[in-house]
């Protein structure tokens, strides 16, 4: 019942649905305290409603969101509350009295603050607001960017001025119930005081050598260091915050290219959700801004998603446009009509090509070039499952896609099948459950088949803890989880909390030059990290696995098995070489769903009702009579194209012939524009 209502209000916990329902509850409450009159009931209600209101802030509660939507925001919810002392005070008759005149004139003086307050702080943020942030581009040198103002300026500000009031509050409540109006006053005082401490105290950030430079300037600098880098080789991305998994795939192979490479972002909240990288990095939320950026050396264009705002650099002639992807699957979103905007479409193998020619939707073969996948490089070959240890599945499903058609997805129709005879599988097997991050977003009933599951793998892990056949060598968790502690403790040294106390974006982009030192501890310290999760807990233990760590690569190679559906997961998946089951959600049937996907000719295919679990279950406990393992040897190279050369060799190999043909074609357009003005002269 309680998920159910935390579901339906859309709230984080239960303690958050606590938190919505006494702060609702509290204002009725503040009101009949008002009207009884009574000061301790008063004073009660009112410190429910502060701190539940605080909660609900801190947690970024959805309430919170509606309650502004219906304009019973932030500054409401507090004049409400005033103006209901004011009503105590006058049940309490004291209307004629000093305290009561005292707090309708303090009240109206620091809603005048409010004024001041906002607007200058809404100054301060538009002018540190420059038109492109940056990362790994050297603009301290080049302009002067001061200091952002405080932290506790800026952050929360309009929360952290209205809270003022409580002094005010408090004193005047404590005045009421004492009947003497000097502790009001002193309230009073310290409330106005403050506001007006923390208007001046934002004054000096709106003038002088404080405020950051205009956007011309900015953007001239930015096309100086273009000047001066040369950019070749450009990742373009555009996208939500929950598609930053789709650029961050790509970063590594960036630092990998042998030409200059430069990342292009377009959302602010993308560059926010950016993993560390080496490459230098500039996020230009202007279309405008972007199409007059100096890109003349960038010969290369790569596109992880078809998305409207690649028109801003589709437009330009100078430099070949090509569309890389975030994954290689046989979803449709993989043969998109759009590709044929693009001078080249980049696939992983044969079946990527293949797949444009059975699609037919004017993508011309001589367009497609086979790159291997880059990002595969992490996963590991399969070598059996080692002896003494309990056989790990993975079970990755997909989530419900935009058009919310229940057979993207085996979670809604088949998810809770699969899981219970995976936790019942005899011999028995432990089971990692990583959901994509978009579960849910789309159908709530997507969210609802993620919870059951969620909760039957919890309770499963709750009894086999409890089961005294299964002992656990606790000394090396505990040394585990003690090396976790120590990783994380340096990591969150090194990474900090991405500079949100220190700075703000104006700061960020001035000082976000990477310490090549520190990024490659980093690096070393994740890949330390993942060992010692791995490690911290029995190697029979089930887990839930949300969240960017583990990676889901680090998933595959802690498995021996996997179930998934048609998605780029099951095409990277193949990589290893593992046994792998793949729902048929749809109910195709066995052939047609073979037919129609080529990622599955390899698989155990599952009905709904996943009865065929078995065979992907005795695969991975016999390889030696796994009627599967040929097939996907060939389905692998197929879909992923040879081993080699390596898959980031061909890939530089594709750009660098690409380069050429860019350069050729600008080569040509400047002859043919010299010979069209000599002719004209000629003739003149």
């Amino acid at each position: 019942m309680i998920s159910t209502a935390i579901r339906v209000a859309r709230v984080g916990s239960a303690a958050e649905l606590a938190a919505a329902v006494l702060m609702l509850a509290g204002f009725p409450a503040i009101m009949v305290a008002a009207l009884i009159p009574s000061v301790p009931a008063f004073a009660a209600a009112t410190a429910v409603t502060y701190l539940a209101d605080h909660y609900l802030h801190r947690q970024g509660s959805y309430l919170i969101n509606r309650l502004s939507k219906v304009r019973a925001g932030l500054s409401i919810r507090f004049l409400i509350r005033q103006l209901l002392l004011i009503l105590l005070l006058a049940r309490l008759d004291l209307s004629n009295n000093l305290i009561f005149y005292g707090a309708t004139a303090c009240f109206i003086a620091f809603y005048g603050l409010q004024a001041p307050h906002g607007a200058l702080v809404t100054l301060i943020r538009n002018r540190r607001r420059l038109p492109v942030a940056t990362r790994n581009v050297d603009l301290a040198s080049r302009i002067r960017i001061p200091d952002a103002p405080r932290f506790g300026l800026l952050n929360r500000s309009a929360e952290k001025m209205l809270h003022l009031d409580l002094a005010a509050v408090v004193g005047i409540l404590v005045a009421a119930q004492l009947d003497s109006a000097t502790p009001g006053f002193i309230g009073i005082g310290v409330t106005i005081g403050l506001g007006t401490l923390y208007v001046v105290a934002l004054m000096p950030y709106v003038r002088g050598k404080k405020v950051p430079p205009n956007a011309d300037k900015v953007l001239a600098k930015v096309d100086e260091w273009l000047r001066d880098y040369q950019p070749e080789t450009v990742l373009y991305f555009s996208g939500s915050k929950d598609s930053a998994y789709q650029v961050n795939m790509w970063l590594e192979t960036m630092e990998q290219l042998d030409s200059k490479p430069l990342i292009l972002l377009r959302e602010r909240v993308i560059l926010q959700n950016l993993a560390p990288t080496t490459v230098p990095v500039i996020c230009v939320p202007g279309g405008v801004h972007l199409m007059n950026m100096d890109l003349s050396s960038v010969r290369v264009a790569l596109y992880a998603a078809n998305v409207g705002k690649n028109i801003h650099l589709l437009r330009v002639p100078t430099m070949k446009h090509v569309f890389i992807g975030h994954g290689d699957s046989d979803k449709l979103a993989s043969v998109n009509p759009f590709s044929k905007a693009y001078d080249e479409v980049w696939v992983a193998g044969r079946a990527g090509r293949d797949r444009y020619a059975i699609a037919d939707v004017g993508v011309r073969d001589e367009d497609i070039v086979e790159v291997g996948r880059p990002q595969l490089a992490p996963i590991q070959d399969w070598q059996g499952v080692p002896d003494g240890r309990m056989p790990t599945v993975l079970y990755a499903p997909t989530w419900e896609g935009w058009d919310g058609d229940p057979g993207n997805t085996s979670l809604m129709l088949a998810g809770e099948n699969i899981v219970k005879k995976l936790l019942k599988a005899d011999p028995p097997v432990r089971v990692l459950y990583k959901p994509h991050p978009f579960t849910g977003t789309v159908l709530a009933k997507a969210g609802a088949a993620h919870e059951k599951v969620t909760a039957l793998i919890e309770k499963a892990a709750a009894e086999r803890a409890a089961d005294p056949r299964l002992q656990a060598d606790t000394a090396a968790v505990a040394a585990a989880k003690a090396e976790l502690a120590r990783i994380e403790a340096r990591l969150t040294a090194l990474v900090g909390n991405g500079g949100t106390e220190k700075g703000d974006e104006a700061e960020a982009t001035r000082d976000g030059v990477v310490d090549v030192a520190r990024y490659e501890e980093i690096a070393r310290l994740r890949g330390e990290w993942n060992d010692a999760y791995w490690r911290s807990f029995p190697v029979w233990e089930h887990r839930v696995i949300t969240g960017s760590e583990p990676r889901l690569y680090d998933c595959f190679n802690v498995s021996d098995a996997m179930v998934s559906d048609i998605s780029s997961v099951v095409s990277d998946f193949i990589a290893s070489g593992k046994p792998y089951a793949v729902t048929d959600s749809a109910g195709l049937g066995v052939e047609e769903f073979k037919r129609q996907n080529t990622a599955v000719r390899a698989a155990t295919i599952l009905s709904n009702k996943a009865s065929e679990l078995g065979g992907l279950l005795d695969a991975v406990r016999d390889p030696a009579g796994d009627p599967l393992a040929e097939d996907r040897v060939e389905l692998r190279q197929y879909l992923l194209g040879p081993d080699e050369p390596t898959s980031i060799e061909q890939f530089n190999t594709a750009v660098a012939n690409l380069a050429i043909k860019a350069e050729a074609r600008n080569v040509g357009q400047e002859s043919r524009a010299a010979a069209s003005a000599a002719e004209a002269t000629t003739k003149a």
